[in-house]
């Protein structure tokens, strides 16, 4: 697999253990200084948004993937994927969104990590 299979790869999985609260798995996708910015602005560490996926501040039930767009330039790339994602956010009733996330991502002793991402639609 190459390395822009293997970040397609990786964004699967990242929607995937976001919808089964797989926190571990997450983490373990994520860079240690991951941050995240919110489609309000908001900007989280890796952490931070983990505790409110523990907590139920976020809770994903789908996500069908439209693209996954990918360039890689030696240990770091950036990716957008598009996606349908049903999901409730901070309290908020259940609603379908096209999520935009832009990511930064930098290889790790091998190993592919999100470095950063923006969340935005489309």
């Amino acid at each position: 697999m190459d390395d822009r299979e293997t970040i397609r790869d990786l964004y699967r999985r990242y929607w995937q253990y976001m919808i089964d609260k797989e926190i571990e798995g997450l983490r373990g996708l994520m860079a240690d200084d991951y941050v995240l910015m919110h489609m309000t602005g908001t900007k989280q560490s890796g952490e931070t948004f983990l505790s409110g996926l523990s907590d139920g501040t976020f809770n994903y039930y789908s996500a069908d993937h439209d693209s996954i767009e990918v360039s890689v330039s030696g240990d770091t790339a950036t990716m957008i994927g598009k996606s349908r994602v049903t999901a409730a956010v901070y309290g908020g009733r259940k609603s379908s969104w096209r999520l935009r996330g832009d990511f930064t991502l930098r290889k790790e002793n091998g190993i592919w990590k999100l470095a950063s991402s923006r969340a935005s639609t489309y």
